[in-house]
């Protein structure tokens, strides 16, 4: 295999296959990255929404308390 790439252009190694790969590969690469990023966006909003939940909850029920730590 690597005897056959030695014999080939530059351009063959470094702009041809890569865009055969992605012509061949792009649906399956968008789909994966797809996925990825929105798992990410998920995670994020699901970090961020119970951070707003713990927040809320500390405001309305007095954080000054000593007994909250006792509680869990």
């Amino acid at each position: 295999m690597r005897e056959t790439f030695a014999g080939m252009p530059w351009w063959v190694k470094w702009v041809a296959i890569p865009l055969l790969v992605l012509f061949v590969f792009g649906g399956v690469i968008t789909s994966i990255l797809g996925a990825l990023i929105s798992f990410v966006f998920k995670l994020l909003l699901f970090v961020g929404l119970v951070g707003g939940l713990v927040f809320i909850v500390k405001k309305f029920t007095g954080s000054g308390t000593k007994s909250s730590s006792r509680d869990w």
